[in-house]
């Protein structure tokens, strides 16, 4: 069984994006993990975020930057089908480009990210702020959270993505 938290309310940033990756690396590292990313709205921020942090090396080994659906299909095996029938930006795809990350790396620890991070995009049930995050460790039942961040710009909305990943990953580190 799936965990899946719903999160509607727009979050607030409390420690930087800086602090909460170190404490991310630091804990991994203490741990001897390594970790491995599929972004799609926040096109490699989460992991640019992580990298910026010297000795990165030891916990990240790779991200894979899924923007378009074709990448996430070529890249991840996501199934075309199934990005036809849920579209790119659910649960469903967070979680195939989950497993995807988890069979092509050999990270002990994934995460993914769909979302539309606006301004355009949206559709009647997928407004604008609308992300999807998936995350687990290998061979442990993946953990899923929507986040409606509300049409708080690009930017914004690309920031608090990572903010919720780094956050989410703390939660599968302890």
């Amino acid at each position: 069984m799936h965990s899946d938290l719903d999160q509607t309310e727009t979050i607030c940033i409390g420690e930087s994006l800086e602090t909460q990756a170190t404490a991310v690396l630091d804990r991994a590292k203490a741990l001897g993990l390594q970790m491995a990313f599929a972004e799609s709205c926040t096109g490699g921020l989460l992991a640019g975020t992580l990298t910026a942090i010297p000795g990165s090396s030891a916990v990240v080994d790779r991200c894979y930057v899924t923007y378009s659906n074709r990448a996430k299909t070529e890249m991840l095996g996501v199934p075309a089908e199934l990005i036809a029938a849920e579209g790119a930006v659910s649960k469903a795809v967070s979680f195939a480009m989950l497993e995807g990350v988890l069979e092509r790396s050999g990270a002990d620890v994934g995460l993914s990210i769909t979302g539309i991070a606006g301004p355009g995009g949206q559709e009647t049930e997928k407004p604008v702020g609308l992300v999807y995050l998936a995350a687990a460790r290998r061979g442990e039942q993946p953990i899923s959270e929507r986040m409606l961040f509300g049409d708080a710009g690009r930017t914004e909305v690309r920031s608090l993505s990572v903010d919720r990943a780094l956050k989410l990953l703390a939660s599968i580190l302890d």
